[in-house]
Parts: structure tokens; C-alpha cells; sequence
């Protein structure tokens, strides 16, 4: 079932299964080209804390500080992990420091227990042709930097990004800005780049900071 009001996706927000807390939203999948959001990374609140690959389609509601899902505990559990982990055996003399525990005969690393001279390696499930844009990524106009990525404006119908919400910096104060998609040149991972001017960016309609996360 398609929702029929805008969706706001606040990257960082507490998750919902049903109505109880199961964890935190770390990151939006989506298609750098068409900017369509396909996945949702969800942090599981329990230890170890596993990421999960969540599909758009079990998004039921969003507020400004929070997302619920149309599953429980054990459903999300049940999703694809985010981060995929390979054990490797490095070169001779080459395993990390921080792996090894002295004076044991074994490396450990929670909530992972290796075997002697073994390192994990980790691998980001991305989908082929998609990005996992974070909370905190940089936003650039065509002068320079400007802000950074607080949460994305989705049309529940065809769940293309239609705003960027921009926190934006000391040079205007703590406040959040809400740019168009067609005010947007490229997305990558770590980095939005816009169309507009630090000039044109500071004349955009603020909205006050009202955000509880940490």
C-alpha cells in the first residue's frame, strides 16, 4: 500500500516496529540518477547492533523524529544484513594491533571471536548503481561548502527524493534549509553537490532546528 502524504525520511531518527523501539535509521539507500530511495539502513537496538537492509515498501509513517515500519522485532531481524563480514589471513607480520589481545592465545573483536591471526573485513551491501548517503554528509554549492545532510522529502507515490533538507553551518546559523531535487547536481556517498550559490542558498525558506536525537 503507497502512503498518500509526503514522506520525511530524517536520517538518524528512532525506528518503530509496529509501536515499540527497534532501532535507529543510519542511512538511505538510493539511485544517484533517478534519486529514487529504494532501502533504508536500520541499526538494530539490540547488541551487536546489526545493520539491516529494509525495503521502502515497509515504511508506514514518518515524523520529524521518528519511523515506523509495518513489521516487528523478529521481521526486521529477518531482513538483509547491511554488512557483510569475511575473515581473511593477512600477510605475514601484517595483522592490525588493535585485533590482538596481549597475552591471549586467540583475536578477539566484538562480537565477532577470530581466529588466531585472522582480520574481518567488511562489506557494504549497496545495491548495484546505488549510494548509502549518511546523516552529517557534506553539502556543496558551486562556491563551496554550505552544510550538511539532515533528512530527505520523499513523494510516497513513486519514493523519488523531492527536497534535501540542508542543516546549515555558522555562516547563518543553526538552522535547516529545504532545497528542491532540481536544485541538486550529483549525489554521492559522502558528498551532495547543488546547483546554487552560497548566495542563493541563504536567500532559501529556513525552517527552525527542532531535532531530540543525538
Amino acid at each position: 500500500m503507497k502512503l498518500d502524504i509526503p514522506l520525511d525520511i530524517p536520517v538518524n531518527a528512532h525506528v518503530y516496529c509496529h509501536d515499540e523501539l527497534c532501532g535507529r535509521l543510519t542511512r538511505v539507500i538510493l539511485n544517484p540518477v533517478s534519486k529514487r530511495v529504494t532501502h533504508i539502513v536500520v541499526q538494530d537496538q539490540v547488541i551487536p547492533h546489526i545493520e539491516y537492509l529494509v525495503p521502502m515498501d515497509l515504511v508506514v509513517e514518518t515524523t520529524p523524529e521518528r519511523l515506523y515500519l509495518r513489521c516487528d522485532q523478529a521481521e526486521l531481524a529477518r531482513q538483509e544484513p547491511f554488512v557483510d563480514v569475511e575473515f581473511v589471513e593477512p600477510e605475514a607480520g601484517e595483522l592490525a594491533e588493535e585485533y590482538a589481545l596481549p597475552g591471549e592465545h586467540d583475536v578477539r573483536l566484538w562480537p565477532y571471536v577470530l581466529a588466531q591471526d585472522t582480520i574481518p573485513i567488511e562489506h557494504e551491501r549497496i545495491p548495484p548503481g546505488e549510494l548509502a548517503v549518511r546523516r552529517g554528509a557534506t553539502v556543496q554549492a558551486t562556491d563551496g561548502r554550505v552544510g550538511r545532510v539532515d533528512e530527505f522529502l520523499i513523494d510516497p507515490a513513486s519514493e523519488h527524493v523531492t527536497h534535501l533538507v540542508l542543516r546549515q553551518g555558522h555562516l547563518w546559523g543553526d538552522r535547516d534549509v529545504t532545497i528542491p531535487v532540481s536544485d541538486i547536481d550529483r549525489v554521492e556517498a559522502d558528498e551532495v553537490t547543488l546547483k546554487l550559490s552560497k548566495h542563493q542558498v541563504a536567500a532559501l525558506k529556513a525552517v527552525p532546528v527542532h531535532r531530540h536525537w543525538h
